[in-house]
Formats: structure tokens, sequence, C-alpha cells
């Protein structure tokens, strides 16, 4: 089974990609944001262990609904080294469990190809287990543009705060397999994705001798090998001229 990465910068149209792979194509994508909203859902372990952990410390921690209240919750962590180190001690572990049952479950099911779609994929280590990193892209302007007309209530220094607290697009594009640019029409993109379907689909052959566990297993090592090593002799910044 191919483990194909997904990720892009914040309004270059990740999210886009993601569905029409999933609606369209009928691939399995495991969805970081997802998951990381799933598991702090009412009962959830992670979800007592946030209300342990701060429910003395946030005032209205729960909704009436017995949901967190996301933005008391970032209010008290944010700014907060030791608060913030505590959630992701909690959240972290549980979202990265969560996606590699579903991995699992994808591989059982005898999936050619699962998307995992992670906006930080690279600042989270997890391109290293991907045979494929695929990046979606687009020029800063259009970005900010897109971004403005998503979210009217922030101004463009708001924004563009935002574009630069991640990654660069030039850093991500340079450490990806495959770029989709989309500065473009929405319908050029969807053209870019089914094209993309067609270059990423293993073939037949592969595919049955991954299916068998030893092979997978060396499959999944030497992926991890080769990431490891390409990221050490090629660097992980574009060189400036």
């Amino acid at each position: 089974m191919l483990i194909v990465g997904l990720t892009g910068g914040i309004g270059c149209g990740k999210s886009t990609v993601s569905k029409q792979l999933q609606s369209k194509h009928k691939l399995t994508v495991v969805d970081a944001d997802l998951i990381a909203r799933e598991v702090v859902y009412p009962g959830k372990p992670a979800y007592n262990k946030i209300i342990a952990s701060f429910g003395d410390i946030v005032p209205n921690l729960v909704n009436d609904d017995r949901s967190l209240n996301r933005a008391a919750l970032g209010q008290a962590v944010f700014g907060n080294k030791e608060r913030l180190a505590v959630l992701n001690a909690i959240v972290h572990p549980a979202v990265k469990y969560e996606m590699a049952w579903q991995i699992f479950k994808a591989y059982i099911r005898c999936n050619r190809v699962v998307i995992l779609d992670v906006p930080l994929l690279y600042e989270s280590k997890l391109d290293l287990l991907c045979g494929l990193v695929v990046t979606v892209s687009c020029d800063r302007e259009t970005q900010i543009e897109r971004l403005v007309s998503r979210n009217p209530e922030l101004s463009r220094e708001d924004i563009e705060k935002r574009i630069s607290s991640q990654m660069s697009n030039e850093e991500r594009n340079y450490r990806s397999d495959i770029v989709l640019e989309n500065n473009k029409s929405l319908a050029m993109l969807h053209i870019s994705i089914d094209s993309l379907v067609h270059e990423i689909k293993p073939n037949l052959l592969w595919y049955l001798a991954d299916l068998f566990p030893p092979v997978a297993i060396v499959s999944a090592l030497f992926t991890f090998a080769v990431r490891r090593i390409t990221e050490r002799f090629k660097g992980t910044k574009p060189k400036s001229n």
C-alpha cells in the first residue's frame, strides 16, 4: 500500500484536493485535522485528560453540550509554554495513534493508496512514513486573496502573519515529490487531481507483493531510510542563488 502525504500552506487548496480525492476517486483519506477534533469529543480519553488537567485553570472550559470550549482553552495555553506542552502531550499521541490505526485498517482492506492529509506534515516528521509527498501550492498573492475572501474578519496584516508562521511554500515545494500548482481555476485544479491519481496508483504487481506483511514491512523501512538519506544530502531548503 502506498502512503501519500498531502500537505500545503493555508489557503493553497489542500482541503479541496483532499475532498476531491475522497469523493470522486474514492481514495481513503486520513485527515489529521478531523482526527484532532474527534479525539477530544466528550468521553474520549484525551477529553477526560484535558478536563482533569485544565478544569481548575480554564473558566468555562466545557460548553453546554459538554464539548470543549476551544477558544477558552486556546487563550489559556498559547503564550504559556508549560500549559501548551501539557496539552500537546495529551492530544498529539492520541492523534498519532488514531492515524496509525486508520492506516492499518486501510492496509487490511487492501487499499492500493491511502492519503495522509496533514497540514504540518514536515514539521511533525510524518513525511518519513510516506512513499510519496504531494504539496498543493500557489503564489503568495493568490494565497492572500483567497484568505481575505474566506476570512473577511481578518486584516491583511493578520493573514500575512499566519502565512509567515508556517513553513514557506518554497521550502515545502522543494521537499515534496509532486507539486500541484493551484493558481488558476477550480476546473484546472480538478484536471490536475485526475492526472495525479493516474500517476500515483501503484502497478498491480507491486500492489500484490505489498499485501504480504514481510514485504510491506521491508518496503516501509526502505521508504523511511530513503527519506532520511534524501533529507540529509539534499537538505530541507532550496539553495539560494
